[in-house]
């Protein structure tokens, strides 16, 4: 079947997207209806009803499908406790972001821990999303004297995610138009 070649973006035209990486442990939350499954039987799921709409729910940590019974820092059991919840604010998908907070790496000085989404286009009153610092264009981008900028505001201001912590890791930067990430570590 036909393909095509797909378009590449011109640098030029670049946006970039700046957001604090925060250091805690990849996860997704996988919402889809039941009858997009094909009557494929997929296993670890959380069937819920929302608006008479059956929906299936996953929990996934970087590398697999992660249940309450062989979790992931308490994810799982999270997703499940907020299935409804999350389905009504975030619809069909995969849903990308960090879970945090305490227990889980640098934990942040937080008592409890927090899922924050990637895409700041989406938002739930039961996660966060990563803090957006800045959008550049191509010229503000290649003029790099934003990220001493940004490492000038992080050392005086700490984590945009967690106000009050001084050690925040670094920042994600994501290329728009070319749907490409890269990471900055700014404290290792």
């Amino acid at each position: 079947m036909f393909k095509p070649w797909p378009k590449i973006p011109r640098l030029e035209n670049e946006v970039y997207h700046i957001t604090e990486k925060i250091d805690g442990t990849n996860a997704c939350i996988i919402i889809q209806q039941t009858d997009h499954l094909n009557e494929c039987n997929y296993p670890d799921q959380f069937t819920i009803y929302s608006n008479e709409t059956e929906y299936n729910v996953w929990a996934q940590s970087r590398t697999r499908l992660i249940t309450p019974e062989d979790d992931n820092f308490g994810f799982a059991k999270w997703v499940q406790d907020n299935a409804e919840q999350l389905i009504k604010d975030l619809g069909e998908g995969h849903h990308f972001g960090e879970w945090w907070g305490k227990g889980i790496n640098r934990g942040y000085g937080l008592e409890k821990r927090r899922f924050s989404l990637f895409n700041p286009n989406k938002h739930s009153s039961v996660c966060h999303t990563v803090p957006h610092i800045r959008t550049l264009t191509f010229d503000e981008f290649e003029n790099t004297t934003w990220l001493e900028t940004t490492k000038d505001e992080f050392e005086e201001f700490g984590s945009f995610a967690a106000p009050g912590y001084m050690k925040p890791e670094g920042l994600v930067i994501y290329a728009e138009k070319a749907k490409t990430y890269w990471k900055v570590i700014i404290d290792k």
